[in-house]
């Protein structure tokens, strides 16, 4: 297998530090195509890192869904990549988690603090230590997934939780037993011995078979690491439900945000924008933030929730319709105290800048029953005709100053044409008339020979 120089930009044949060159293989087609790091496991070790690290910075920096699985190697980022891409990519990995900032080696070792929620690196070349330097969304996932951590309790694998069940059914039935004889247990029996993981015995064939703790508790809290692992998988079944479902999983995340103390603030803001984008309806959420946030008093909560709805409707024409469609729901539930109140909470999305004038005026142009019943629309129409009829008159006007302007210029134009003829003229005719009255006044008394 070729390898390359674990700092590509070092030239150097006899640079000690190596490792593989990453291998990619495309699998699948359509949606379903995915691009398997064949070696990823070698490379990872080279490097000393998890295998997961640089799957998930793939799918980071490729806005793509990753898949892990330890117990066949398989590590995936869905889509089609070249390796000659993710292997640039894997350059931008090891700079900011592999080499060490003061010397440049990749001698370190990421040291993470789950209590404290920071993550340092530590050098074995110069004995540098300190925290880490990048912010990169990656931090999270290290976080979460410390490098000590177990490979099953990432949702890697489900090896070890199959085994745990196992394990407890054995205890509860047959504790006093052995499982395939039924004869009694020695006292002298040594502990049960489970083999270790593929990739563990690859890594250090010296340590062979190693023991688990089989009792109820430590069963208990292994099934428990193996439920918090897998709260963390980067890819879900989630994709695979029907739209009306993922609507539902995403109203759920706003009604809990709604719930908690802290409400819709920046934070809890920007994961509902990564939820909605997770389920793939960002452009439909509005719809949901329309129903859970709006009521009779749509007029302060519009203001209150103005950055959140930008972050859906900001240059999104599809979504701003939707918002208007949740709206329009809103004020179907409320019809007696928000119908006559339309012109104002239209113009109010508008000077906020939640809705655009384009949007606005395709919206009044036709009515629809898909919100709201065909008579509830018409009426909505109307009574928005006033603050339509009033965006289209400043749009003329806009125009009309617009075409004056340009009608200004090309008047000055005209005037500086007309007043450069003169100019021409005045040079011109100037030098003549000089020279004749000079003629005529003193010719005879001009001595030729002396010029």
């Amino acid at each position: 297998m070729e390898s390359v120089n674990i700092k590509r930009n070092v030239s150097d044949a006899f640079y000690r530090y190596k490792m593989p060159r990453l291998m990619a293989k495309v699998e699948g087609k359509g949606n379903g195509i995915k691009t398997v790091i064949v070696n990823m496991a070698e490379v990872a070790k080279a490097i000393g890192r998890p295998a997961t690290y640089p799957t998930k910075y793939f799918g980071c920096e490729l806005g793509a869904q990753t898949q892990f699985d330890f117990k066949n190697d398989r590590f995936i980022v869905n889509g089609s990549h070249d390796a000659s891409k993710l292997q640039d990519l894997l350059d931008g990995f090891i700079r900011k988690f592999v080499l060490c900032p003061s010397c440049e080696n990749p001698e370190t070792d990421l040291l993470v603090s789950t209590k404290k929620g920071t993550i340092s690196q530590g050098c074995k070349a110069c004995g540098f230590h300190g925290p880490l330097e990048f912010s990169h969304k990656l931090n999270t996932f290290i976080l979460k997934n410390p490098p000590n951590l177990n490979p099953a309790a990432q949702g890697a694998s489900l090896t070890e939780g199959k085994r745990g069940k196992r394990l407890s059914k054995k205890q509860n039935g047959e504790t006093n037993g052995d499982a395939r004889s039924g004869s009694p247990k020695s006292e002298e029996e040594p502990d049960l011995i489970v083999n270790a993981p593929e990739k563990i015995a690859k890594d250090d064939d010296d340590e062979g078979d190693w023991a688990v703790d089989v009792s109820e508790e430590a069963v208990r809290a292994r099934l428990q690491d193996l439920t918090d692992g897998a709260k963390g998988l980067t890819i879900s079944d989630d994709l695979e439900k029907t739209e009306k479902e993922r609507m539902d999983i995403f109203y759920s995340a706003v009604k809990s945000r709604l719930d908690n103390p802290q409400g819709l603030s920046s934070p809890n803001a920007k994961e509902l924008v990564a939820e909605a984008e997770r389920l793939e309806i960002k452009s439909k959420a509005p719809l949901v933030l329309a129903e859970l946030l709006f009521d009779e008093k749509i007029h302060i909560q519009i203001k209150k929730h103005r950055v959140l709805l930008l972050r859906f409707t900001h240059e999104d024409a599809k979504a701003q319709r939707y918002l208007i469609g949740g709206i329009e729901q809103v004020i179907g539930l409320h019809k007696d105290s928000l119908l006559p109140k339309v012109p104002a909470i239209l113009k109010l999305l508008y000077d906020m800048d939640i809705l655009e004038e384009k949007v606005l005026l395709e919206w009044s142009g036709k009515t629809s029953k898909k919100y709201v019943s065909k008579e509830l629309s018409q009426e909505i129409h109307n009574k928005a005709e006033p603050f339509i009829k009033w965006l289209r008159e400043a749009e003329e006007e806009d125009e009309s100053e617009s075409e004056e302007e340009e009608d200004d210029l090309e008047i000055e134009y005209d005037d500086r044409a007309k007043a450069s003829p003169l100019k021409e003229n005045k040079v011109t005719v100037a030098p003549k008339p000089k020279l004749a009255d000079d003629d005529e006044e003193g010719g005879e008394e001009v001595d030729i020979d002396a010029i």
